[in-house]
């Protein structure tokens, strides 16, 4: 007999598992894409931080890519905090993928820091608007599945 026959009503161990629902999964693999190549790529630049302005500056003379120059002028810390808190904000979302709700206060967090350094760094009189609808944007989209977490 299978475990299935052997079975008898009432002899439920508890609520059946829950399944990650599809917007959630799409939602933390976007969130790992984009945490993994961010904090990849910070880190890089925040190591080769020298050969970076260099390159960053031709480019920005060569395509008038405006906004680059102000990179250049920053610090390696920059890179290095984003790079922490893009591995923060890819915990969150792995916490979340298992279906806990504190990975959701951990990703809000590490959000609002990552909109939050650049001012700091930059000396920037006001968050990015981008970063402000992109993380928002997450943040709702996460929260609608609070309910379901535990």
């Amino acid at each position: 007999m299978t475990e299935e026959e052997l079975r008898t009503p009432g002899s439920d161990t508890g609520p059946p598992p829950l399944t990650r629902p599809n917007l959630l999964t799409i939602l933390c693999i976007l969130t790992f894409i984009n945490s993994g190549l961010t904090f990849i790529s910070s880190i890089f630049i925040g190591v080769f931080f020298d050969q970076f302005t260099v390159i960053a500056t031709d480019l920005a003379n060569l395509y008038k890519i405006p906004g680059l120059e102000m990179i250049t002028e920053g610090k390696p810390a920059f890179f290095f905090v984003n790079a922490v808190l893009y591995a923060v904000s890819g915990s969150g979302a792995f916490i979340m993928w298992n279906l806990k709700k504190n990975g959701f206060h951990v990703y809000t967090i590490a959000q609002i820091l990552l909109i939050l350094a650049p001012m700091y760094f930059f000396n920037l009189p006001g968050p990015s608007v981008f970063d402000i609808i992109l993380s928002g944007t997450f943040v709702v989209l996460y929260s609608t599945h609070l309910k379901i977490m535990t």
